[in-house]
């Protein structure tokens, strides 16, 4: 870790994120615009752009694996938030994953250093952080260091690989500072992202039960702000969590049907039962007929493992801070609903 003087960015400064089309990247995208930044958004080819339409800013269209197009995108900058990420729990290919999360990886941090960018912000994420280090008393923080057991899945391994690359760089002297968030929940969730897949399949009665296990629920736009608060005040090469409330599950849910008028679960569902599940659905459907599974393997792996964290550094060297998490989910929840994500049947149900 470098300590690095506070930097300011202010009206008409060049700033660059990557993946301002998707569900952080957006919500940065919009408060960077708020403080009157030149931002430049780099976008998926053929992705969805939905989230930027609008949105006055330099749309650069560029395959992250392109390294070429990506120093060129990067050029001229004096800040860049990395954000862009292959963040699902199957893909036919795995291969995308290495190619895009670690490769891509290297070639922005190549063109930032090119640049001569004055600070960087990578989106890492708290699947990194080991969890052992939870306790009664608290969560895990940015020391505790990951077991390898629990980087299951090719995201996971994946960003885990990605972040030595971008420490890498730091060590060679890119002011560079990585935020880990949690589990990020709010508007404009177009994919959906995993995290906001759990809202959406409650919302469609996909849910019939819970498994015993916990995990952290933050706003995305307080995970927005705390990406500007590290690209301003961050140490080079430090991680920061980027969270909300610790919760379990069966909570988040029964906060989503005490939000929507919906039957809260009921249902309790054994570990064991739910990894079976998945297997099976991995198994018959994502190897034997190569399509998304039902239940994918590593989703059924994270909602069995307990992801309690502990952010207090962001908040005390950044800063940062988050509402409730009630505020999250209800926005979550909202935006599927009025977006029609939710089947009409189950929509005539709802009432906010």
């Amino acid at each position: 870790m470098t300590a690095a003087p506070p930097v300011t960015f202010g009206a008409g400064d060049r700033v660059v994120v990557t993946g301002a089309g998707g569900f952080i990247g957006s919500a940065i995208t919009r408060q960077l615009i708020e403080r009157d930044l030149d931002v430049v958004a780099l976008l998926e080819p053929g992705g969805d752009h939905r989230n930027v339409d609008g949105l006055d800013v330099e749309r650069v269209t560029v395959d992250l694996r392109d390294r070429d197009g990506v120093v060129g995108a990067i050029a001229g900058s004096r800040g860049v938030f990395h954000v862009a990420a292959v963040y699902k729990f199957w893909a036919p290919d795995n291969r995308i994953f290495y190619d895009v999360n670690v490769g891509g990886t290297r070639h922005v941090m190549e063109a930032a250093a090119r640049a001569g960018t004055e600070r960087v912000v990578f989106t890492s994420t708290v699947g990194t952080v080991g969890l052992h280090a939870m306790d009664s008393a608290g969560g895990a923080d940015e020391s505790a260091y990951a077991d390898v057991d629990h980087l299951f899945g090719w995201y996971k391994r994946s960003k885990y690989v990605a972040e030595h690359e971008v420490l890498r760089a730091a060590a060679e002297g890119l002011p560079v500072t990585l935020a880990l968030p949690t589990f990020p929940l709010g508007r404009r969730d177009r994919g959906p992202t995993p995290t906001g897949r759990l809202v959406l399949d409650f919302l469609n009665g996909r849910i019939p039960g819970y498994v015993d296990t916990s995990l952290n629920v933050a706003h995305v736009d307080d995970v927005a702000a705390g990406h500007i608060l590290a690209l301003e005040c961050g140490a080079v090469g430090r991680s920061y969590i980027l969270g909300g409330e610790n919760q379990s599950l069966r909570e988040l849910l029964t906060t989503i049907a005490a939000c929507t008028g919906l039957p809260p679960p009921r249902l309790r569902v054994p570990r064991a039962l739910a990894l079976g599940v998945a297997h099976a659905s991995d198994l018959v459907e994502g190897r034997i007929l190569h399509r998304q599974p039902a239940v994918p393997l590593e989703a059924a792996r994270m909602s069995t493992t307990r992801m309690i964290f502990d952010d207090s550094r962001a908040r005390t060297e950044l800063g940062y801070t988050s509402r409730p998490a009630v505020e999250a989910i209800e926005d979550s929840a909202r935006w599927f609903v009025d977006s029609g994500y939710v089947r009409s049947a189950r929509r005539a149900r709802i009432t906010f």
